[in-house]
């Protein structure tokens, strides 16, 4: 389940920060199942826009086992992200996609109700935004508040940035002795502003 993405020129593959949703650009609410609840935390616009302007595309990847939970139908998920996307543009941002896992391996009815390779951590939202976006997963990182978005960091060969929104102070705490993580950052702004920096002086790999 996605949102339409905006398709790139297939001539130029395009760093990525794969980002979560809920703790990470808005407000936890322990499943958000209604438009008039989504609150944007400050700084999410901002930072999209500067992440856009320094040539990332930013995708959305997240896991809504509420849709196999029954909490939330389909076409409300969806309209949660028109409602996100339109909030985000209207401030100057631009999602280049949203890609959703609606899937719980123990939750629900088939076909919801399946062991599949979207639930994050497994990469299968990344690989298919790779490929429908031509992105450059060598340059990409993923940013969220949880164990589950280092874990496909890990997976996807990407660098992976902590915010401390959402369950960020939680998961650090509770991160093992040489859990992999690039980055640790208050919130998203703070996310962005580090990976412009650190790409900046990173060495681009020659193909």
């Amino acid at each position: 389940m996605t949102a339409t993405p905006r398709r790139r020129a297939r001539h130029a593959r395009t760093p990525a920060v794969f980002v979560d949703r809920d703790g990470t650009l808005n407000r936890d609410v322990d499943y958000l199942r209604r438009v008039a609840d989504l609150r944007l935390l400050p700084g999410t616009a901002a930072a999209l826009r500067s992440l856009t302007a320094a040539g990332f595309a930013v995708v959305v990847v997240t896991n809504q086992s509420g849709v196999a939970r029954g909490l939330i139908d389909p076409a409300t998920l969806v309209a949660i992200h028109r409602t996100l996307q339109r909030r985000l543009a209207g401030a100057g941002g631009e999602l280049a996609g949203i890609y959703v896992c609606p899937h719980h391996p123990e939750a629900g009815v088939p076909p919801l109700r399946r062991r599949c390779r979207c639930r994050k951590p497994a990469p299968g939202l990344v690989y298919r935004a790779v490929r429908e976006l031509d992105l450059d997963l060598t340059r990409s990182y993923c940013v969220g508040d949880s164990a589950v978005d280092i874990a496909l960091a890990a997976a996807t060969g990407t660098s992976a940035v902590l915010v401390l929104t959402g369950h960020g102070r939680r998961t650090r705490a509770a991160l093992a002795p040489g859990t992999p993580v690039a980055h640790v950052a208050a919130n998203f702004r703070a996310a962005a502003e580090w990976i412009i920096d650190n790409a900046r002086r990173k060495p681009r790999r020659r193909r």
